[in-house]
């Protein structure tokens, strides 16, 4: 399978009603197919007519905008066809003979900085690379993240449906968030390889009515990077002091390295945050906003480029018009290409007891292809290494900082005692 199948682009998101409705016909779902035809959702609609609604939509829009104008109080009909035709793709993909395991043996073989490409003059014997790329998970509590952590371990790592992540509130754990799921960062080999190039964070979820608090914790996260059972804790939070209690011990936590966030793939509840719209609270997408470009502010401010994925999940809780249609208010909410490092993926298979390769392919492959997408901008994020010029630089600085608020000082003093001399 060639790697230009992997991602979609503009080039094959051009408008031609016609293809698509060919190839939906060539290879629509029948009677026979009723076992497995979640997978494919998208289809149904287009078996009743919907694509040829769309069709004559997109028609409709092209005689009344020839200059390629929208409408601004709807989506076009061009968008969803892109939509569906991603869609498509995933699936076309995701049934290929090789599908997943091609992605997930290029996953296995990966080591930190495979993707990284050569520019502005520098090898990468001179970039600082780390020994292991990390990719964090971010949302709001009862997003998914710690079902997207054991859809990993069952796609990528094989482990079937025994669950690594805890996607359930331990009793007692909160009074005052019952939702939430961990107070600490939970790092994950998701490949289950004592070899893995990359590693995955499971974080705790923010809250829609905090979303203040959450900011202000993922900023440290980028800046300052994060480690396995690092605890996170907010100002607001009602903690009971048992709780408390059971986290780890500091000395143990010390131990553990501290690793550089590299792409960060931002989760979102579609369901909840499309009811929540049509129901009149923009909250849960004005919070979701700013989530998304907090992360995407941080990279480009540390590493002038932009490292990340949205993942929605829950849409299988939509009908088919809301779920097309969710996933294009939240990209146009968050400025972002509906078709372009945005999946749609149902998180809960394993935890209901279904495999996802055999239940849900399209999920399986857009998961992997999601984890491969993260390591290819993650090797876009790395800096060159510090020589012992900008060392020097650094102690030069740091001395002329000193003796310049020492200087400061004696300065105070002195016109304290010019003074006092003059009273006198």
């Amino acid at each position: 399978m060639k790697d230009q199948l992997l991602f979609s682009s503009d080039e094959s998101t051009t408008d031609h009603p016609d293809d698509y409705s060919n190839s939906s016909r060539s290879i629509a779902p029948n009677d026979n197919d009723s076992d497995n035809n979640n997978y494919y959702w998208w289809r149904w609609a287009a078996e009743f007519d919907h694509v040829k609604k769309m069709q004559m939509k997109l028609d409709h829009e092209r005689l009344i905008f020839p200059g390629g104008g929208r409408a601004s109080s709807h989506f076009t009909a061009a968008a969803r066809m892109r939509v569906v035709r991603e869609l498509e793709r995933l699936l076309l993909v995701s049934t290929h003979q090789e599908g997943v395991n091609e992605l997930r043996h290029k996953l296995l073989m990966y080591r930190s900085g495979d993707f990284w490409m050569p520019t502005g003059g520098l090898a990468k014997e001179n970039m600082d690379i780390p020994p292991v790329a990390t990719i964090l998970l971010v949302g709001f509590s009862a997003s998914g993240k710690s079902s997207l952590v054991n859809l990993m371990y069952s796609v990528l790592g094989r482990s079937g449906l025994v669950p690594f992540a805890q996607t359930s509130p331990p009793p007692g754990s909160f009074s005052n968030n019952p939702k939430s799921t961990s107070m600490i960062l939970k790092e994950h080999n998701v490949l289950r390889s004592l070899r893995s190039g990359f590693c995955v964070y499971d974080s705790r979820g923010f809250d829609y009515n905090r979303i203040g608090e959450g900011l202000e914790e993922l900023s440290s996260w980028m800046s300052d990077g994060i480690h396995h059972n690092q605890v996170c804790l907010r100002p607001g939070d009602d903690v009971e002091e048992s709780v408390l209690m059971n986290l780890p011990d500091m000395d143990v936590i010390s131990k553990f390295a501290r690793r550089k966030v590299n792409c960060a793939m931002v989760v979102a509840n579609m369901a909840e945050i499309y009811k929540a719209f049509q129901a009149g609270d923009s909250k849960p997408m004005d919070a979701t906003k700013q989530l998304f470009c907090s992360v995407n502010n941080a990279f480009t401010n540390i590493y002038n480029d932009e490292s990340t994925i949205l993942i929605l999940t829950h849409g299988d809780m939509l009908t088919t018009e809301e779920r097309i249609e969710g996933r294009l208010k939240i990209c146009e909410c968050l400025g972002v290409s509906e078709t372009s490092g945005v999946y749609d993926i149902v998180t809960c298979l394993s935890e209901y007891g279904f495999l996802a390769e055999e239940s849900d392919p399209v999920s399986a492959y857009a998961l992997s292809e999601a984890v491969y997408m993260a390591l290819l901008l993650s090797d876009r994020t790395h800096s060159p290494k510090k020589t012992l010029g900008d060392l020097a630089v650094l102690i030069l600085s740091s001395i002329m900082c000193f003796l310049a608020s020492i200087f400061g000082l004696l300065a105070q003093i002195c016109l304290k005692l010019g003074r006092h001399s003059k009273d006198v």
